[in-house]
């Protein structure tokens, strides 16, 4: 009997593992869904409005530039909005989002505050909902730098495929600052530029939490963010899939948004530790089963429980690693196949980390960054290490949920992204507005000068 169980987990878990290595690669697996991933190769004239919220907390050290980032985008200054949302006892980042406000030369901006509880990044995005009315919602994070073109491109988009809902392309960028940036970086590329559009193509997905644009229309029929849900990108997209509407994902490493990775481990910890516990709440609440068809639903299962199959995974960790080896009245030494089946997963990881070493050159080239070989030599440890701090940021999120903590534990910001020596991929010329679609010069590779999320 407990061999079976043994042997069931192991090709479980390596079950899990593979699959979650074929999202991973999703795109690869063929020209045509690389290709479909992209963003128009030619921008139609400007016509769509866009509201830009702006949620800051504890962001004086970023948002001025963000503000400002935001004012030099290519798009007629008439057809946006932008609104920076604050806490009424934020009184830095108040000061220094309208110092930047008053500087700019958009002439529908502002900054708006608000009081009580709870203090968090769903808030913010409901007040500045009610207080703007352009036709699109899209949100940034206070540390965002975005392309000249962006609103071009996703104004090209929603009115040649008539889509509702476009998630733009994230990414972290400073890979080389501390040991686990790499991974995280990773983690992102490997999200945004394959996993996202299986989720999008099959009409099950956990939207990303900025360089998102929603028609308000929807926003407001689905109730607009759950300002008590930790994780509300992922949870109004559970909402919206449920309803049956086509979501695009556009990834170009020219127009992604560029991030930063955390600043420490345990910064790393904490974020994850919030995405994983708001996973479980979105699972907890259970719009997943209203998603239509089965096999939507069971991918929605898999998505959110996975904190749940990572705590599992490190609690029995120790248990794994001696039992094939030692007996004792509380460990059952199996037969050899069984102990042999039993390290299955651990090669379904190893490939999985080769894929990862793989994708660490190909994220360096299509962002013009120089890969150290060292940086490569050590990947093997790191990333193991890297798996690990994830599955304890999973523990830690299945404890908070069970005893209801669901205080937001706030990412710091410096702007490190913004001190790289990263190329910055130069956009094409302003797009012309008239009524014929307006070409895109040839872009620049993007290993020459020129990108998600979390607030």
């Amino acid at each position: 009997m407990i061999e079976a169980l043994v042997a069931a987990v192991a090709l479980g878990l390596l079950g899990h593992v593979l699959l979650t290595l074929w999202l991973m690669t999703y795109t690869w697996n063929h020209p045509e869904r690389m290709a479909a991933t992209r963003g128009p190769r030619c921008f139609r004239a400007p016509e769509l409005g866009f509201t830009v919220l702006l949620p800051a907390r504890d962001e004086e050290a970023v948002i001025a530039e963000t503000v400002r980032k935001v004012a030099a985008v290519r798009y007629p200054s008439g057809l946006l909005e932008v609104r920076v949302i604050c806490h009424a006892d934020d009184e830095s980042t108040i000061d220094a989002a309208r110092a930047a406000t008053a500087g700019c030369e958009l002439v529908n901006v502002s900054v708006e505050t608000f009081g009580g509880t709870p203090v968090n990044k769903p808030r913010g995005l409901n007040v500045g909902l009610a207080v703007s009315e352009n036709e699109v919602v899209c949100v940034f994070d206070a540390e965002d730098d975005i392309h000249p073109d962006i609103f071009n491109v996703v104004n090209t988009v929603m009115l040649d495929e008539q889509v509702p809902v476009v998630q733009g392309g994230v990414q972290l960028v400073n890979m080389l600052d501390r040991w686990f940036s790499i991974h995280n970086c990773l983690e992102y590329y490997f999200w945004y530029k394959s996993r996202l559009h299986f989720h999008a193509g099959v009409g099950m997905i956990p939207l990303g939490g900025n360089t998102i644009f929603l028609r308000r229309g929807l926003v407001e029929r689905v109730g607009g963010w759950d300002d008590r849900c930790l994780t509300e990108d992922a949870d109004i997209g559970m909402r919206i899939s449920a309803l049956g509407v086509p979501i695009r994902v556009a990834y170009d490493q020219e127009w992604a948004t560029r991030e930063e990775t955390p600043v420490t481990v345990g910064a790393l910890v904490r974020q994850r530790t919030r995405w994983h516990q708001g996973f479980l709440q979105v699972l907890g609440k259970a719009d997943w089963r209203r998603v239509p068809g089965w096999r939507r639903r069971a991918l929605a299962l898999f998505t959110f429980a996975q904190p749940l199959i990572d705590a599992a995974v490190m609690c029995t960790l120790p248990l794994a690693i001696v039992g094939p080896f030692f007996g004792g009245p509380f460990l059952h030494r199996p037969p050899v196949y069984v102990a042999l089946l039993s390290f299955a997963p651990l090669y379904g990881l190893l490939l999985q980390m080769v894929t990862h070493m793989v994708g660490a050159r190909m994220f360096a080239r299509d962002f013009g960054l120089k890969l150290p070989a060292t940086t490569l030599c050590r990947f093997p440890l790191t990333h193991l290490l890297y798996q690990f701090l994830l599955g304890a940021a999973a523990v830690r999120a299945v404890a908070r949920h069970l005893y209801r903590r669901t205080d937001w534990e706030k990412t710091e910001h410096v702007g490190a992204h913004r001190s790289q020596t990263v190329p910055v991929c130069q956009a094409p010329g302003p797009a012309v507005e008239g009524p014929a679609d307006v070409p895109i010069p040839s872009l620049p590779s993007a290993a020459s000068p020129r990108l998600e999320s979390d607030a």
